[in-house]
């Protein structure tokens, strides 16, 4: 009787262990050599998710040469920090083998993933709008405003190509790893309205995916910035420490300019932006400028070297500044405009688009 007993919970545990397997892949190891000439670094750093946390390995590298060890239910895209830039590829379960020189981290060869061969061949398919892209950031800022406007439109128009042939492979390719990769990049910087439909194009195993569950996560963030949403009515202190209500400035259209000191990106659009409000300013519009510093005097000091006569505020918490974290803001320069009624009517205005927008509005 006692032996049935123990047989039976043997039994039990199997069918427990089978039906869980079923449920939650199984984590199969990743081995990663690299062999890399020129490399001169004693270590490297490589970030990748571990279920829902970000882990960070240091790996010790000898004569160019490394191993990385991991544990992974599913591929995943992983980064590796060089001194002189990062290098993006697909981990999964097997030997991958990375060769290439220090001085051209970008075309490093990575074999023995399934997933990155994938990757690479979309890449590829790209690569007749990459070879346009070069020649046309070359002459940014060099024209006339007309020609200004017509580099913009051109350049807007091939991430629009770009996009297409996204959404084309995500509805071809529901469960490939790379469809969930482009909408996972989507959703960094992309709109409620773009990425929730793209989401749902995926497989139902992608969706319910660690990476899966993340993108749900952020298109809650994503859905409080989408076109028609009423703005949050905070509060932060201005530069003299004084608390400014957004709630103040109901009526008027409003730019809310996400940037700060250290931003290259943003320190070049800041001019634009001048521009657009002495030209503006007069009709019924302002700025609001939400700095992500973490640095008081840096933040006053750009602001007086920028000439930004419009109301500045931060809570000096740096990308965890509270207006930002719950937009789930990740990328600046970011803007919101808003209109009279303190609703989100256009986002991510920059250059020559936040002019056309705001004559359209207000001319």
């Amino acid at each position: 009787m006692k032996n049935k007993k123990i047989m039976f919970k043997k039994a039990k545990y199997i069918i427990i262990g089978l039906i869980l397997s079923a449920i939650v892949p199984f984590a199969q190891t990743v081995k990663v050599f690299g062999n890399i000439s020129g490399l001169t670094e004693r270590q490297l750093l490589i970030f990748h998710y571990v279920g829902d946390s970000t882990k960070t390995d240091t790996v010790k590298v000898k004569d160019g040469k490394f191993t990385w060890v991991a544990k992974m239910s599913q591929p995943q895209k992983v980064m590796v920090m060089f001194p002189s830039r990062y290098v993006e590829f697909f981990a999964e379960s097997g030997n991958i083998k990375i060769t290439g020189t220090a001085d051209s981290l970008d075309k490093l060869m990575i074999i023995g993933s399934k997933s990155q061969d994938e990757l690479d061949d979309y890449n590829n398919s790209l690569q007749d709008i990459s070879d346009q892209e070069p020649p046309l950031y070359e002459k940014w800022g060099k024209g006339s405003k007309e020609e200004q406007a017509a580099l913009e439109a051109k350049l807007d128009d091939l991430r629009m190509q770009r996009r297409a042939r996204a959404n084309q492979y995500i509805a071809v390719h529901p469960n490939s790893p790379v469809s969930l990769s482009l909408v996972s990049d989507r959703a960094m910087i992309g709109d409620y309205s773009d990425v929730k439909p793209l989401f749902e194009k995926l497989g139902k195993g992608l969706q319910q995916s660690p990476e899966g569950k993340r993108i749900s996560e952020r298109l809650v963030l994503l859905k409080r910035s989408d076109l028609g949403q009423p703005m949050l009515d905070f509060t932060q202190n201005n530069m003299e420490g004084h608390p400014v209500k957004f709630s103040d400035f109901i009526g008027k259209y409003v730019l809310v300019d996400f940037w700060a000191s250290w931003c290259g990106p943003c320190r070049a659009e800041n001019p634009n932006v001048l521009k657009a409000y002495n030209q503006y300013k007069d009709k019924n519009f302002t700025v609001i400028g939400i700095s992500l510093d973490d640095n008081g005097d840096k933040w006053k000091k750009a602001v007086k070297d920028d000439h930004m006569p419009w109301t500045e505020l931060s809570d000096l918490k740096g990308w965890k500044n509270e207006i930002a974290a719950y937009y789930g803001i990740q990328a600046i320069p970011c803007t919101y405009l808003i209109n009279p009624e303190g609703k989100i009517i256009a986002t991510y205005l920059r250059g020559e688009a936040l002019h056309q927008k705001l004559a359209e509005l207000l001319n």
